[in-house]
């Protein structure tokens, strides 16, 4: 028998038990501890303990990929840690600061810098949050709203780009053809990359929620505790509440920077010496991989971003080291007392991960993506096809906290839902596919067992379930609008690009009503026009 005839319902037990503890207990190790431990209980029928610590071990010994995220995340913590002790994010905030001087350019910087990287989900969130952190810090920008920013720039973005993500989709895509019993050579549909194309304006979560970032930054406008958060910052200078546990804290872990003239090469040659070995390396491992006259997207597609993520985290620590020890400004045992600081600072991301991984293995064991997806084909009609594979998705992703999982589980049993809903033509094909990745990703942007999500959280340095909590009000909002956006095409197959424009309206709309009351039920500001330092409220333009 399948995981999910064996298990069924009470396979949602562990992931849904770790994420509710999570959220209200603030304890990510704890809860997703214990929520594995549940899952041993229900797949042994005993104690679970043994099953728990295989579990575990697992997670960390058996796959390559999860080992190198591992260094990936100690080598950017000893980066991180070399540029704040070399002084390079001082000299990097004192070089920005006349520029880069209000909320709205920082975070329209940020916008743009997190759609530019487009390559891949991990080296986005890693580059571009360490890079905007202290800048954020400079105005005053909560570490919560700095994290949702560059997690709603990470996955969205690389879902359209050149990047292993598209590589992934276009592979989904051949499963879900492989699972209808259909093909390209006989000419029922079209090819995968072709149907990726046609399934991009049918990806309304994606689209819309990196639109709503930007409405976000140029309005100043917040609601629900992301409006907390920054009234705080605004008020009190606080980018973090009080009793909060940052994923990763220079000040806190490292101690004093070692100069008291700060250089701003400590923080852009080790900066860009990442940047480059990850784009160099991305496109000479896609290359090495690909056939002669390979297009761009093929060589995206068979790029290994993570293995050019490692040699640039490596890469970045190098340069660092070199430059520190070489000027005159760290000793040797100085450099490499911060290297270890650094992994230091990066225990507890490191640990949260590795429960993330171990109870997407719990929820695979116990069946648990198949069982939602079972429930939804209940209810699939060619109106309701795309709000409930967005749904089932979402779900599924959320519970799992893995959207590469979900859209494992989900399109093979998609395409051929939306091929026979559809009379065995491929009309409904593009919209499945669409909806498949918007569920997939929405779910992965409010789990706080997903583990772009912790990394988001990790590398701006903010407090993990702060960062979800906040989040989830302006996810959820999007996801919103884009399931009655995909309810009014169902019912009557209005084009998409008519629709999406709606879209961003209705998002401009919500976010000015939402911030409205919000602000109105808690006695605060709508805008932010209060700054705490030495700026008036004029200067925040």
């Amino acid at each position: 028998m399948t995981g999910a005839e064996t298990f069924g319902a009470v396979s949602l037990v562990p992931p849904l038990l770790a994420i509710v503890l999570a959220m209200v207990t603030r304890k990510p190790v704890l809860s997703l501890f214990l929520g594995i431990w549940s899952g041993a209980a229900i797949y042994t029928t005993n104690h679970g303990v043994v099953q728990t610590l295989d579990w575990l071990v697992s997670s960390i010994g058996e796959s390559t990929f999860n080992a190198k995220i591992m260094l990936i995340v100690l080598f950017l913590g000893a980066g991180v840690a070399l540029i704040w002790r070399l002084g390079g994010a001082n000299a990097l905030a004192n070089a920005v600061t006349s520029r880069l001087d209000s909320q709205r350019k920082v975070g329209a910087a940020t916008w743009i810098f997190g759609m530019i990287w487009f390559f891949d989900d991990y080296s986005n969130t890693a580059i571009v949050g360490t890079t905007m952190r202290e800048i954020s810090d400079e105005v005053s920008i909560s570490r919560e709203k700095l994290a949702y920013m560059i997690d709603s720039t990470a996955a969205p973005v690389a879902t359209f780009g050149i990047s292993s993500w598209v590589a992934y989709q276009l592979s989904m895509i051949r499963d879900g053809y492989e699972a209808a019993g259909v093909s390209v050579d006989a000419g029922q549909v079209p090819s995968a990359f072709a149907l990726f194309l046609q399934s991009v304006p049918f990806n309304m979560y994606c689209l819309l929620a990196v639109v709503m970032v930007g409405i976000i930054v140029f309005s100043k406008r917040d609601f629900g505790e992301m409006l907390d958060a920054e009234h705080r910052s605004a008020t009190e200078g606080k980018v973090l509440r009080d009793g909060a546990i940052p994923m990763q804290s220079a000040e806190d872990s490292l101690g004093d920077v070692l100069t008291d003239s700060p250089q701003l090469r400590y923080f852009v040659l080790p900066t860009l010496t990442l940047m480059v070995t990850v784009v160099g390396g991305g496109f000479y491992t896609g290359l090495e991989a690909s056939e002669p006259g390979a297009g761009p997207f093929e060589i995206a597609g068979n790029a290994a971003f993570v293995d050019a993520l490692l040699w640039g985290t490596f890469m970045m620590v190098a340069v660092a080291l070199v430059i520190g020890i070489a000027s005159g400004v760290a000793d040797l045992d100085e450099a490499m007392e911060t290297v270890i600081d650094g992994f230091g600072m990066m225990l507890t991301a490191l640990t949260i991960l590795v429960m993330a991984w171990t109870i997407g293995t719990v929820t695979t064991a116990l069946g648990t993506g198949v069982f939602v997806t079972n429930i939804a084909e209940e209810f699939v009609s060619p109106t309701l096809l795309p709000v409930v594979v967005l749904l089932a998705s979402a779900f599924i992703a959320f519970s799992t906290g893995t959207s590469w999982g979900t859209m494992a589980i989900v399109t093979p049993i998609a395409v051929p839902l939306a091929w026979s809903v559809g009379g065995a033509t491929p009309a409904l094909l593009p919209v499945a596919i669409g909806t498949v990745f918007s569920g997939a990703i929405f779910g992965d942007h409010c789990s706080p067992i997903s583990d772009t999500t912790i990394l988001s959280s990790t590398f701006t340095g903010a407090d993990h379930i702060d960062h979800v909590r906040t989040q989830i009000y302006y996810a959820t909002t999007v996801l919103i609008v884009a399931a009655v956006l995909l309810t009014v095409w169902g019912a009557t197959r209005i084009t998409p690009l008519v629709l999406l424009p709606i879209g961003v309206v209705t998002l401009a709309g919500l976010v000015y009503v939402l911030s409205e009351f919000d602000a109105n039920r808690k006695g605060v500001a709508a805008t932010r026009t209060v700054r705490a330092g030495n700026r008036s409220p004029a200067d925040d333009d």
